[in-house]
């Protein structure tokens, strides 16, 4: 077959009971009460259906409680669909939750044996994986501690070494790497590429965004229980950071529409639009890509020579930038009714994160302010086809090396026998 695993309309219903009975006696009383135990019931997946093709590498993003892990979990055969059909064809490795398949009172070493056993490996073929699992978990000094000693950082590098060194088919890995430091999490991912190279088929679950889009050749992007968006990683993580930023933007209690904004009113600023390439307003771009902010207004009579502008400001408040048509070279002679007003980045320098973006328009010498929106526009940058990570904006820079010698010099310096 080619599909590793299968999912044809499942669903899967946990029953959340409120108040239960603490002691004995209260159980009597509600016996007698005939009152009945309050419960909610909870639908954490809801006719969901996909197939996941063999070798493929697949990442599961959505806000917390969206289906994501309990999928997972239907996966490992840890739950039982309520309803619909699961299929799973391969051998499977699974770490999701921290400690899972661990016995607390067991050693290390113990417990590598005992994930082995249940994984159907025989002692024999245990003793010969188990060196390189030590050596990979770097817990050689630990190995027979019992676990219940253990960090929750040396949980996950004892769980993840027995996972993906049991030559597994089918490798499930959900969001437990971010606990790992960060040279154990970039020890990981090189494993799982390794793994990916060698054709075993992955399911990645993570609120990393940028490791998803890096490592995935397909993502499931998950929201109430249901697929909302199937695809390319690009595509989905992008449709997901605008759905996102628009939440956040209805949600966040921001200062009042009076506080955040001020003027006379003789041009009012009527909606503002964050547009993509394609002219379609959203709330999320990649680093790199352009963006379109159309500034719509309204002027109830003759204004002459205004000056529309923006500021970007990251999520602390640093003033980034502060673009005007004045600076820019455009000038308006007059404005009267409604119109539009456009300012093009063709390249977005911002690094990743949430940024908030003021408008503003106001008379030439600066001494009117018509009217101006305080940061009351977010939207967010995601990596894009950048690597970096720090401060707020790309240079666009390139890295390049010139050796001072040749190599046979080099060397030769090096080993001193230019001054023997």
């Amino acid at each position: 077959m080619n599909a590793a695993i299968q999912f044809e309309r499942v669903c899967k219903k946990f029953t959340i009971h409120h108040e239960r009975a603490r002691t004995f006696q209260e159980l009597l009383i509600r016996l007698f009460r005939r009152s009945p135990d309050a419960k909610t019931v909870f639908w954490a997946l809801r006719d969901v259906s996909f197939e996941i093709p063999r070798g493929q590498t697949v990442g599961f993003i959505g806000p917390n409680g969206s289906g994501k892990s309990t999928t997972l979990k239907l996966m490992a055969g840890i739950l039982e669909p309520t309803s619909g059909t699961i299929t799973v064809n391969g051998r499977l490795a699974a770490l999701l939750e921290l400690g899972a398949g661990f016995h607390p009172d067991l050693t290390g070493r113990e417990n590598v044996y005992l994930n082995g056993t249940l994984l159907g490996f025989s002692q024999a073929e245990m003793r010969r994986r188990f060196d390189d699992i030590v050596a990979f978990a770097e817990l050689e000094e630990f190995i027979d501690v019992p676990v219940k000693h253990y960090s929750s950082g040396m949980y996950v590098r004892l769980g993840f070494a027995v996972a993906v060194h049991v030559e597994p088919e089918i490798l499930l890995v959900d969001e437990v790497l971010a606990v790992g430091d960060a040279a154990f999490q970039r020890k990981c991912l090189d494993r799982i590429y390794e793994l990916k190279r060698q054709g075993v088929t992955i399911v990645f679950v993570s609120h990393d965004l940028g490791a998803v889009q890096s490592l995935c050749d397909y993502a499931y992007w998950f929201e109430h229980g249901r697929v909302q968006q199937e695809g390319n990683p690009v595509d989905v993580v992008m449709a997901y950071l605008s759905h996102s930023a628009q939440q956040e933007e209805r949600a966040e209690s921001r200062a009042p529409l009076e506080e955040a904004r001020w003027g006379t009113g003789r041009i009012r600023i009527t909606k503002v639009e964050l547009c993509d390439e394609t002219g379609t307003p959203c709330q999320a771009f990649p680093t790199g890509a352009s963006m379109s902010v159309h500034i719509h207004y309204e002027a109830p009579e003759p204004v002459e020579d205004p000056v529309f502008g923006l500021a970007i400001h990251d999520q602390s408040g640093v003033h980034i930038c502060g673009p005007n048509t004045d600076f820019g070279g455009l000038t308006i002679p007059r404005v009267e009714g409604t119109g539009c007003v456009t300012y093009h980045i063709p390249e977005l320098v911002l690094l990743p994160g949430t940024y908030y973006v003021s408008v503003s328009v106001h008379n030439r010498p600066d001494t009117e302010m018509y009217d101006y929106h305080d940061r009351l526009y977010m939207f967010r940058v995601y990596p894009g086809n950048t690597r970096e990570r720090y401060g707020l904006i790309t240079l666009r820079g390139e890295w390049q090396q010139q050796e001072r010698f040749p190599v046979e010099i080099a060397s030769s310096v090096q080993e001193g026998s230019l001054y023997k």
